[in-house]
């Protein structure tokens, strides 16, 4: 769907992407980087709305520098910023942006009130969107770049000011523009916890610069750890401890999950043992048995892919990253950095 080759942008003062190679196959993908990573200036060079300063792009077998009308005309693009004008109904505005993308009337209006509905809006497409929130604001401007029914769309931070709720509402109607319609994705964001639950693939950026592109699955599948909780006993008061220091003993990796690792009430009491092979299982069985210690859980679990890139003196400062809402508490630094390289990445 999307290729580059040593593509670079370079502005007086900085260089947004530097020498970006990378093939974007159909699907949902993620690009993350932080702010400032070269993100949304990747996205324009993909519409031909900016010219790369060296190397080459192409959208849908289309040659970025030469073809920009015909990309425009294929892929829908969703801004980040807010650029609808307030004194216009959801279905006005959204008519209009079809009608330009090329529908005839009748068309365009039945596109629209279909993509409304899709996104939720069917209620409210009459109303003047200044008096919409940011959420129904959001719907509207997915809804834009879906009308015309392209094969692609650019999906440019699209949860921007969203609640948590409006957040996974978000997340679940860019997963199902690809199921339902078979319309590949790019979204952009700055929140890794978002693109794990959304997308097939992820691209990470820093500095304009690839970091690392792969699968969903790929990050997370070399990571998995087995979740264990038990309970205390007389012999054993921190059946945890006791635990985890027998564990060590016969040889295995095992560090305590921490703060909501899985969202569980309790979770301080979790220990995540790496598994290295079937037998790890049965280890882990046999030394709570022979502890006397009774288990609450035992499972398999994947790391989120914000847990792979922080490195392990940053992981007590990522763990003050709010897992809601991607808010910092008091004295945490500005985020993990990818890699432990650069530029950051908020683990919300």
């Amino acid at each position: 769907m999307i290729a580059t080759e040593s593509l670079s942008k370079r502005f007086p003062r900085v260089t947004a992407l530097d020498r970006l190679s990378v093939d974007i196959a159909p699907g949902v993908t993620g690009l993350v980087g932080a702010n400032g990573a070269g993100k949304s200036t990747l996205i324009k060079i993909l519409l031909g709305l900016s010219p790369a300063s060296e190397g080459r792009a192409s959208v849908l077998g289309l040659d970025v520098a030469k073809d920009g009308s015909a990309i425009r005309e294929s892929v829908g693009y969703m801004p980040e910023h807010d650029c609808l004008p307030p004194d216009v109904s959801a279905t006005e505005f959204v008519v209009h942006m079809a009608r330009m993308s090329g529908l005839p009337p009748s068309a365009a209006r039945e596109r629209t009130a279909d993509t409304l509905r899709h996104v939720g809006l069917y209620e409210e497409r009459y109303r003047p969107m200044g008096g919409y929130s940011t959420g129904m604001k959001q719907r509207v401007k997915l809804a834009q770049a879906l009308v015309h029914d392209p094969r692609l769309v650019l999906l440019d931070e699209p949860t921007n000011g969203l609640d948590p709720v409006g957040r996974d509402e978000m997340l679940g109607l860019i997963r199902r523009v690809h199921t339902d319609f078979g319309i590949s994705v790019l979204v952009t964001s700055h929140l890794l916890g978002e693109l794990e639950r959304t997308c097939d693939h992820v691209v990470v950026i820093d500095g304009g610069k690839l970091l690392r592109s792969s699968s969903t699955s790929d990050f997370t599948q070399a990571t998995a750890s087995l979740a264990v909780e038990v309970t205390d006993t007389a012999d054993h008061p921190d059946g945890t401890t006791a635990l985890r220091t027998a564990l060590e003993r016969a040889g295995l990796t095992v560090q305590p999950a921490g703060r909501g690792a899985d969202g569980a009430p309790g979770s301080d009491h979790v220990l995540l043992v790496d598994v290295v092979g079937e037998e790890t299982y049965d280890t882990v069985r046999d030394t709570i048995a022979g502890l006397g210690l009774g288990l609450v859980r035992m499972e398999q679990r994947r790391h989120r892919i914000a847990e792979i890139f922080r490195s392990d003196d940053e992981a007590e400062a990522t763990d003050a990253v709010d897992a809601v809402d991607g808010t910092r508490a008091p004295g945490a630094p500005a985020a993990a950095s990818a890699h432990g390289k650069g530029g950051a990445v908020d683990a919300a």
